[in-house]
C-alpha cells in the first residue's frame, strides 16, 4: 500500500487521501494509464463514507501507480478545510480511524497499526525516474522544471546541451498521465525519441510526413484510443485547424515546444511555422506547456515569454558553463594542416569537424582517412541509408570522426565525443555553443576548436545578406555575427565573453587559450576612448557601421544629415583601416566596455569597464589583427583517463558489440539501446543477476525486461573466456 496526502504538498483547502494496492508490471511492460477508483468517496464533516461493497477497487501495477495517483485526484475523496492534514496523519499514528481495503470491510471506527511518515508514498516522478528509466536522481535544473509543471505552471527553461531536457517533460508526462503533445523541428529528433522511450517502456508515437500515412493512421488512433502517452508533431502538422479540432477532444494534459527559440524573430534559428504556436494557450487553455532551448540570451527569452504565455511562465535557466570544455580559437591559415595536426593528436578517439559546406566536409573525410583516421561524412546532400549508417558507426564504435554540415548533431547524445573542431566559421555564438556542446557530455576534458578568417567572414555575411528575410531580421543577424568575432578576437578570458553573451557573470576560467597560452597584447586605451567619444558625442544611438565612418571621416548621407562631420571625433581616426576600428569595437564588447542593442537597432551603448576607461580608472588592451605566429607551440596531448582495466575493457568492446547486433535487428540507433556509460557500468559491476541488472545506470523496466537475459550471459560468457564470438 502508499498513501498520498495533500495534492499540494500538505498545503491548501483540496486535502486527498489515497490508498492504491501496488502490484507488478503489465504484462507487455508499456507505461499506460488503467481505471482507478479510491476507497472512499467523501469526508463530510471530517467522517470518511467508504465506497459502497459493489464498487469493486482495480489493482494498479506498481509501473503505472505515478500516473494513476494524479488522475485519482479528480476522483478521491476531499477534506473540509477544517480537517487538517495533520490530524489524519495523526488519528493514523495513534491507531485511530482509518479505512481499509476489499468488499467486506468497510468499516472506519476500528483500529489500525500505527503509520508513520515514512508510509507516505514516494514521489511518483521519483518512481518514473527510476522505475522507466533507470536513474537515481534528477541532474541540477531537472527537479525544479517538473514540480512547477505538476503544479500546473507554464514552464520557460533554457539549459545547456546535453544536461537533459527531455526528461523535463517526460517525466511529468508519465506522471500527469493523459496525454503530452510534444513539437519537435525535426523528423530525425522525433524518430530517435520515440524509438528511446519504447525501448524504456513508455507509449510513445509520431505523425510526421516521413512515415507512410498507415503508419500516421495507426499512431493517431492509438492516441484516440488513450494509449498514447507521448505524441511528438512537427508545428505545421500540430497547427492545422482539423488536428487542434480533434487533439482538443483528447485527454491532453502537457504540451511540450522542443528547439523554443526557433519562435523568436530575435533569435538565431527562427522559423515562420513556430510563431503559429502562440495559438495553444488560446486552444487549451487550462493545460500547462513547457518550452525548452539550450540557446537563448536575455532578448530572445524575452520574446518566447511574451508570445508563447503572455508572460505568465516560470522561468528556469540552469546556466550555460560547461568548465569541461577547453575552448580555443586561432586565425584559418592552411586548414588542411591545422585539422590533420588537431585530429591527430585525439587520433583514436571520437569527435566531430564541423565544415560549412557539403563539399568541405567531402573533402576534410578523405583527408583524415588518408592520414590513418577512421573518419565519416554526414551532410543533408547524402543518400538517406548512407547518412543513417554514418551516424549509427559514430555512435556505437570508438574512435570515428564525423566531418560534417550543421545538418548532423541535433538530438545526438554521445557521451565520450573528445573534440569538435570547427574548420569554418559558425552562424552565431548561439550556434557555436549548441554544436560544441556535443562534446565532453560525459563531463571528462573535451575540447572546442575554432578556426576564423577572413573569408569566413565575407561568406557569412554574403549568408546575411541573400536569405529570404526582411531588413530588420538581417540586421539583427549581422550583429549576432559581430558577437561570435568579438568572441574569436577576444584579448581576455573567452568563457567570460561567452557567458556574458548569454546573461551570466564568470570569473576567469583557466581552460581557454586566453587564459592558458594569452597571446601578446597591444596598449589600445587611447583609440578606445575615440570610440566612446564618437559613440557619446553621437548620442549612443548608432551602430558600429555609422561610429567607424565618424571616426574615419567618412562624407555621407547620414553624416551630413545629423551633423556629425562637426564632431571633435570626426576624422580622428583616420590613420588606422576601417577593418582594425570594427575589430576594436567587436573587442570593446567582448571586454564589457560596450554593449550591442541587438533588440532594436545595434545600437552601441558604453557598458561599465567602457565608463571606467573614459574616467581613466583602467586601461584597455587588445588583440592585434595581424597574423599570428605560425610556430605555436603545440598543446599537451590530452591524457585520456584509463579508467578501465584491459580485461573490463575487452568486455565493453564485447557488449558494444552486442548492442550493436541487438540495435540492426530492432531497426534503431544502437545508443537507443544502451548508452556507452551503461555499458560501462556493466563492465565494470559485471552483474550476475537481473536484480544486480536492476541496478545498472539507465535501466528501466522495460529494458531489464527485455536485454537483461541477454547482456547477463554475455557478461557470464566473458568471464568463461568464450565472449569473443558475441
Amino acid at each position: 500500500m502508499f498513501y498520498i496526502c495533500s495534492d499540494r504538498e500538505f498545503t491548501g483547502e483540496n486535502r486527498v487521501l489515497l490508498a492504491a494496492n501496488m502490484s507488478g508490471c503489465g504484462a507487455d511492460g508499456a507505461y499506460t494509464a488503467n481505471a482507478f477508483q479510491t476507497d472512499s468517496e467523501r469526508i463530510p464533516n471530517g467522517k470518511i463514507r467508504s465506497n459502497p461493497p459493489n464498487k469493486r477497487i482495480k489493482r494498479i501495477p506498481a509501473s503505472h501507480s505515478a500516473e494513476a495517483a494524479l488522475s485519482a485526484k479528480k476522483q478521491v475523496t476531499r477534506l473540509q478545510p477544517k480537517v487538517e492534514t495533520a490530524e489524519v496523519f495523526q488519528m493514523a499514528a495513534e491507531g485511530g480511524a482509518s479505512y481499509s481495503r476489499g468488499p467486506s470491510q468497510h468499516a472506519l471506527n476500528r483500529p489500525v497499526a500505527p503509520m508513520s511518515l515514512a508510509a507516505v508514498a514516494p514521489d511518483p516522478k521519483y518512481q518514473v525516474l527510476k522505475d522507466v528509466f533507470g536513474f537515481d536522481g534528477f541532474r541540477p535544473g531537472q527537479e525544479r522544471v517538473i514540480d512547477a509543471l505538476l503544479r500546473g505552471k507554464h514552464v520557460l527553461t533554457v539549459m545547456p546541451t546535453g544536461s537533459g531536457k527531455s526528461l523535463c517533460f517526460q517525466v511529468p508526462a508519465l506522471v500527469l498521465g493523459g496525454l503530452t503533445v510534444v513539437v519537435s523541428p525535426l523528423l530525425a529528433l522525433m524518430q530517435d525519441q520515440v524509438q528511446a522511450l519504447r525501448l524504456a517502456g513508455v507509449a510513445a508515437d509520431t505523425i510526421n510526413s516521413g512515415q507512410e500515412r498507415d503508419q500516421n493512421i495507426a499512431a493517431w488512433r492509438r492516441a484516440v484510443a488513450g494509449e498514447t502517452r507521448l505524441l511528438y508533431l512537427s508545428p505545421e502538422r500540430l497547427m492545422t485547424e482539423r488536428m487542434l479540432a480533434a487533439l482538443a477532444k483528447l485527454d491532453v494534459r502537457l504540451i511540450a515546444i522542443d528547439e523554443a527559440h526557433c519562435i523568436s524573430q530575435w533569435g538565431p534559428a527562427f522559423r515562420p511555422e513556430y510563431q503559429m504556436l502562440a495559438r495553444l494557450d488560446a486552444v487549451f487553455p487550462n493545460v500547462p506547456m513547457v518550452a525548452l532551448t539550450a540557446t537563448a540570451d536575455e532578448v530572445t527569452r524575452a520574446d518566447i515569454a511574451l508570445q508563447l504565455f503572455d508572460n505568465k511562465v516560470e522561468t528556469f535557466v540552469l546556466g550555460f558553463d560547461r568548465p569541461n570544455i577547453h575552448l580555443k580559437v586561432e586565425p584559418k591559415r592552411n586548414w588542411h594542416r591545422q585539422m590533420l595536426d588537431f585530429v591527430e593528436r585525439h587520433k583514436g578517439q571520437s569527435g566531430i569537424v564541423y565544415c560549412l559546406s557539403r563539399k568541405r566536409t567531402e573533402e576534410a573525410a578523405g583527408l583524415l582517412r588518408e592520414a590513418g583516421i577512421r573518419a565519416l561524412a554526414y551532410h543533408a546532400g547524402m543518400d538517406k541509408d548512407a547518412r543513417e549508417a554514418n551516424q549509427n558507426t559514430f555512435m556505437t564504435e570508438p574512435g570515428v570522426v564525423m566531418a560534417a554540415t550543421i545538418a548532423f548533431g541535433m538530438g545526438i547524445d554521445k557521451p565520450d565525443v573528445r573534440f569538435v573542431f570547427h574548420a569554418d566559421l559558425p552562424g552565431s555564438l548561439e550556434a557555436y555553443y549548441q554544436e560544441f556542446g556535443r562534446a565532453g557530455r560525459d563531463g571528462k576534458p573535451a575540447e572546442a576548436h575554432m578556426l576564423f578568417g577572413l573569408a569566413d567572414i565575407r561568406m557569412r555575411r554574403m549568408f546575411i545578406d541573400e536569405e529570404a528575410s526582411d531588413d530588420d531580421r538581417k540586421r539583427r543577424e549581422h550583429q549576432r555575427l559581430g558577437a561570435l568575432l568579438g568572441y574569436c578576437e577576444a584579448a581576455t578570458c573567452r568563457r567570460q565573453v561567452l557567458l556574458r553573451y548569454f546573461g551570466e557573470k564568470s570569473e576567469p576560467c583557466g581552460n581557454c587559450d586566453a587564459c592558458t597560452a594569452p597571446v601578446a597584447l597591444v596598449d589600445g586605451t587611447a583609440e578606445a576612448r575615440l570610440i566612446l567619444d564618437a559613440i557619446r558625442s553621437t548620442g549612443a544611438r548608432f551602430g558600429a557601421a555609422h561610429v567607424v565612418d565618424v571616426l574615419m571621416g567618412a562624407a555621407n548621407e547620414r553624416i551630413e544629415k545629423f551633423g556629425h562631420g562637426k564632431l571633435p571625433a570626426y576624422g580622428a581616426g583616420k590613420g588606422r583601416k576601417r577593418e582594425d576600428w570594427q575589430s576594436l569595437i567587436r573587442q570593446l564588447v567582448a571586454a564589457n566596455a560596450l554593449a550591442i542593442d541587438i533588440a532594436g537597432y545595434g545600437a552601441l551603448t558604453i557598458a561599465d569597464e567602457g565608463r571606467r576607461l573614459m574616467r581613466g580608472e583602467t586601461t584597455f588592451n587588445y588583440r592585434p589583427t595581424v597574423q599570428q605566429k605560425r610556430a605555436a607551440k603545440k598543446e599537451a596531448k590530452a591524457a585520456a583517463a584509463a579508467t578501465l582495466s584491459d580485461e573490463n575493457t575487452d568486455l565493453l568492446d564485447a557488449l558494444k558489440r552486442l548492442r550493436l547486433a541487438l540495435a540492426k535487428q530492432r531497426g534503431v540507433a544502437a545508443y537507443l539501446i544502451f548508452s556507452d556509460r551503461s555499458l560501462i557500468d556493466m563492465a565494470e559491476k559485471r552483474p550476475r543477476d537481473e536484480a544486480a541488472f536492476a541496478g545498472i545506470h539507465g535501466v528501466g523496466a522495460a529494458k531489464q525486461k527485455a536485454f537483461a537475459k541477454t547482456f547477463l550471459e554475455a557478461i557470464r560468457a566473458h568471464g568463461d573466456g568464450a565472449l569473443d564470438h558475441v
